[in-house]
């Protein structure tokens, strides 16, 4: 008799039901073979609500309502005490009736730390989704909205509870309106981990399981689940709270194995103690690696902290690595483990054996350990490496890396790893060993293979410049930074402490570039910064007129400069739309891979500048740059939207900065001491008289003039203790308000509450760049309003005329760069005669518009001289770029460059259907191109130009480049010649 279908399918579910008991079993009886001893309850676990009603709650009240200051007869416990008695009597109850194993509540009281359970897939917006299916909520309705869009304020509902940034508040809103019942449900704590599994399994169909959740806990329990789903619990204690209460050695334990079912399975009896071989690295099994503390002193602080005595004052500077943080561990039968600094495994990456084909690693270390090395660990950075150029490439690279190299493409980008560190050899730990012993046993275990696996290098130090000229290097080079390290330290797990001390050009003056950018778009914050933007998209004007996404900055704002940007931009915000994005003001990366929440209309928009440690190449905006560790220093509430920096100003001022970092960089800390100055005369420009300083020493610069430090400065940057350290050691008095003593000098950079009140009692307000500059030039300046004046009254702005003339150059204070450029860009201004009509302006737009000629005619109007040091010898013109370059004593190789720069452009002319002669004295010549900047040379062609009737345009090869780059004629004015 043939089966029916419906047996088939018994059948089938039978041999499922048979595989997944099989499966439970074996995993069963492998957990009992690797932990022989590990602790079983002997009751039934308990009520999933329990953790809520008897640990989570009490922990956020006692969080929300902490002791006030105890006197001398109070019995109210300090906050740190309650915390400790509320999860101590947790665990006593759980041993009391449950039992020993306390890893099913740990894995959900701490769910970040557990590294059984695979991930969930699931952040917000994806677990909004899916909640909006299950509780059947309308697409439309204000819930759907709040869930989907949490960052933003809610919308509907009280307007006072907004929950902007914060998710779980969000749904348990949605939730308690839906809820399925109102009391704890019947989920008990193995329950839920045996769902979370299911979920953690079925990456793909979320939704079985969330309903499972929705029918059988009530909304405050959906509430804590989505906690843990999202591993977002802040409950008001530490995991090394909850460690240190469940045994005195757990917080080591877990150090020093990364595993939170380790601690609990071991150290279940608080009468157990470990030992000290407990304590170290195991073959095997991850670690908390130790890491470099901040450096936030003086050069000179860490030298001294790096020489205890004065008999071995060396110390090791090493360049910090732009990649993720790697151990390796080889097993004595040839096995690898790879496990990243989060405890998050590897292997499959780079490979488990020397024979893993799969491997992007270990096939090529068939040598790289010496005879006789059995087992190993070794601690490092992982980083990619490009084997055409011959150089690291960029964070973030390395998954890319790593699919590269499965392909045995030689010229592919691979995984390098750069060893630093050995804590284990042959069966023995070596964390008690110090650094110097530990890098002379590195040294006799590992073979160094090329591009593959090498030890990285060190130099030796004693001193500070020592120090100063290793950062010159890493900088010029575009490096990470450097790390200093003790020598004579020994290895301490999971710990940041001053034996090894890391120095970024973040944490030096003036190695970051500011620049003024326009904001194109906004980001709602979490948590704090909940329901507001609280970071920003800036954007470069394009030649087109749009703005192209350059960089994200959310640091370095404060609720003052939060306040300002609110109010200059109420009202002006509209939603980014990926469907219909604002392409005729806006443009993104491909696929909109940096996009932001809001985005605002470039004229309606406001200018900050950004500070950033360097530029650093990116497929996330527009742009194809963005800036390394951006953070805002000030806004500019002196620029318009217009005036903001373009893509051409941008690329110009880069280039300079790749100049810049050829040449060697002083460097400075923030912090500087008071020096003599030799005694400066000034002459003010247009006027015979000589102004006389004050003629004072830096130690004596403020003797008897009182200053009131409100703020801190934004450029340069420095706190407000530094700002008065600086003035106290050039002999001025400190005071906390304005009527502590006669004449007080208000000094801030930032409109603070302080400051507003002075406003309106009509009190100046200087900024601390007058100290600065003060201290600078040895003498006391007369005040600028532009640059040293935060608030001027009304009845003293004329006062300030005598110091700059019209245009705004100061008569006392040396003019800078940055000076030279504002005054240059500010005199550029179109005569009376030269004003454009917006008629003349609409002509113009539609005569082009029905212009579209291809990129083989861009240069069609251009008759173009290439100035090659053939030609300039031909025409006879004196000052050839030879001669250039021998006077400034260059290199023959550079002259080479000048040429090939020159006969690149010739190419580029001549496909643009441009027209290139050698004859200088060619009256048809529009264009004259050269590919350097000198006086001398540039002066020798202008003098043989000044007897024509039509002059030549003189501009640079970029001209020619970014023209053709672009697929559009630029403008000649945008890349003048500087000299």
């Amino acid at each position: 008799m043939p089966r029916s279908r419906d047996m088939q399918m018994d059948e089938d579910d039978d041999e499922n039901a048979f595989t997944d008991t099989r499966k439970v079993t074996q995993e069963k009886e492998d957990v009992d073979a690797k932990f022989p001893n590990r602790p079983r309850n002997d009751k039934s676990s308990p009520p999933f609500s329990i953790l809520y009603r008897e640990l989570f709650n009490p922990l956020m009240q006692n969080l929300k309502n902490p002791a006030k200051a105890r006197g001398k007869r109070s019995t109210q416990k300090a906050p740190q005490e309650k915390r400790r008695e509320i999860i101590t009597r947790f665990i006593a109850r759980w041993r009391r009736d449950v039992g020993n194993d306390i890893w099913p509540a740990f894995r959900l009281i701490m769910p970040d730390k557990d590294r059984e359970r695979s991930v969930y897939g699931l952040k917000e917006k994806a677990l909004g989704t899916v909640l909006i299916k299950v509780l059947r909520i309308s697409r439309d309705s204000d819930d759907a909205y709040n869930l989907l869009h949490w960052k933003q304020p809610r919308i509907g509902g009280d307007s006072k509870a907004t929950g902007a940034g914060d998710f779980p508040s969000r749904c348990e809103t949605a939730i308690s309106k839906r809820a399925l019942r109102t009391d704890p449900g019947d989920l008990t704590i193995e329950n839920v981990n045996e769902l979370l599994d299911q979920l953690a399994e079925d990456s793909k169909n979320h939704t079985p399981v969330i309903q499972e959740f929705y029918n059988r806990m009530n909304a405050e329990e959906l509430t804590w689940l989505i906690k843990i789903i999202l591993k977002q619990m802040k409950v008001g204690a530490t995991e090394k709270t909850f460690l240190d209460c469940w045994h005195q050695d757990a917080d080591e334990l877990y150090n020093v194995s990364s595993s939170l079912k380790l601690v609990c399975w071991d150290l279940w009896d608080p009468e157990f103690r470990l030992d000290s071989t407990d304590k170290g690295v195991k073959l095997g099994q991850t670690f908390q690696p130790q890491l470099a503390q901040f450096q936030l002193r003086s050069f000179e602080d860490v030298v001294k902290r790096m020489q205890p005595t004065e008999d071995d004052k060396v110390f090791w500077i090493e360049e910090k690595l732009d990649g993720e943080r790697m151990q390796l561990h080889l097993d004595d039968d040839g096995t690898f483990k790879f496990w990243s600094r989060k405890a998050k495994e590897y292997t499959d990456h780079y490979g488990s054996s020397v024979d893993d084909e799969n491997g992007t690693l270990t096939r090529y270390l068939k040598k790289a350990f010496k005879p006789g090395v059995r087992n190993i660990i070794l601690d490092g950075e992982m980083v990619t490496w490009d084997p055409i150029e011959d150089a690291m490439v960029a964070f973030g690279t390395l998954k890319s890396a790593v699919i590269a190299q499965r392909t045995d493409d030689p010229s592919a980008h691979r995984p390098f790893f750069r060893v630093f560190d050995i804590l284990y050899l042959n069966d023995t730990s070596l964390i008690k060993y110090t650094l110097r012993d530990r890098r002379n046993a590195l040294i006799s275990a590992v073979e160094p293979v090329h591009r593959r696996l090498e030890i990285h290098t060190y130099t030796e130090g004693t001193t500070v410049e020592d120090i100063k000229v290793k950062l010159r290097e890493v900088v010029a080079e575009a490096s990470e930074g450097l790390v200093i390290k003790n020598p004579r330290s020994m290895y301490c797990l999971g710990d940041r402490n001053d034996d090894w001390l890391k120095v970024k050009p973040d944490y030096v003056k003036d190695l970051g570039e500011n620049f003024d950018l326009l904001v194109i778009g906004g980001y709602y914050g979490q948590g704090s910064r909940g329901g507001r933007l609280s970071s920003f998209m800036c954007g470069l004007r394009a030649p087109n007129g749009k703005y192209y996404s350059f960089t994200k900055v959310g640091g370095g704002f404060s609720a003052q400069d939060y306040n300002w940007i609110r109010h200059q931009t109420e009202g002006k915000w509209n939603t980014w739309n990926t469907r219909k994005p604002p392409t005729e003001y806006i443009e993104l990366a491909a696929g909109q891979a940096e996009r932001p929440d809001e985005w605002i209309k470039p004229e309606e928009s406001i200018v900050i500048s950004v500070k950033g440690a360097a530029v650093t190449p990116s497929d996330q905006f527009k742009t194809g740059l963005t800036l390394r560790f951006p953070r805002f220093t000030k806004l500019r509430e002196d620029r318009s939207w217009e005036s903001a920096l373009s893509l051409n100003e941008f690329f110009r001022r880069k280039r300079e900065l790749d100049e810049q970092q050829q040449k060697e960089n002083e460097m400075h800390i923030e912090q500087r001491r008071a020096t003599k100055r030799v005694r400066k005369q000034f002459k003010i420009a247009g006027a015979d008289q000589i102004v006389e300083p004050v003629e004072v020493s830096n130690d004596h610069l403020f003797e008897g003039m009182n200053f009131w430090i409100m703020t801190e400065s934004s450029k340069p940057r420095k706190s407000k203790a530094e700002i008065e350290g600086m003035v106290k050691a050039c002999g001025g008095k400190i005071f906390q308000s304005d009527g502590g003593a006669p004449n007080v000098k208000c000094i801030a950079d930032k409109s603070v509450v302080k400051v507003l009140t002075l406003k309106k009692k009509n009190v100046e307000v200087i900024r601390p760049q007058w100290v600065f500059d003060c201290q600078e030039l040895g003498c006391i300046l007369p005040l600028e309003a532009d640059r040293h004046m935060l608030f001027i009254p009304p009845d003293s702005k004329d006062k300030f005329e005598e110091t700059i003339d019209p245009y705004g150059d100061s008569y006392y204070r040396d003019t800078t760069a940055e000076d030279l450029s504002r005054l240059l860009r500010d005199c550029v201004k179109l005569e009376d005669d030269e004003i454009i009509t917006e008629e003349a302006m609409s002509e113009l737009k539609d005569e082009l518009s029905q212009v579209d000629p291809p990129i083989g005619w861009m240069f069609q109007h251009v008759v173009a001289y290439l100035d090659t040091p053939r030609n300039a010898q031909k025409n006879h013109i004196s000052a050839t770029a030879e001669d250039i370059l021998n006077a400034n004593s260059q290199s023959r190789s550079q002259l080479d460059s000048i040429g090939l720069n020159l006969m690149m452009c010739q190419n580029l002319l001549e496909f643009g259907n441009g027209k290139i002669v050698d004859d200088f004295e060619n009256e048809d010549i529009t264009h004259i191109i050269i590919d350097y900047q000198d006086l001398t040379r540039v002066k020798a062609i202008r003098n043989l130009l000044s007897a024509r009737d039509t002059i030549p345009r003189v501009t640079l090869t970029d001209w020619i480049e970014e023209s053709w780059r672009d697929e559009t004629l630029l403008g000649v004015e945008n890349f003048p010649i500087e000299v």
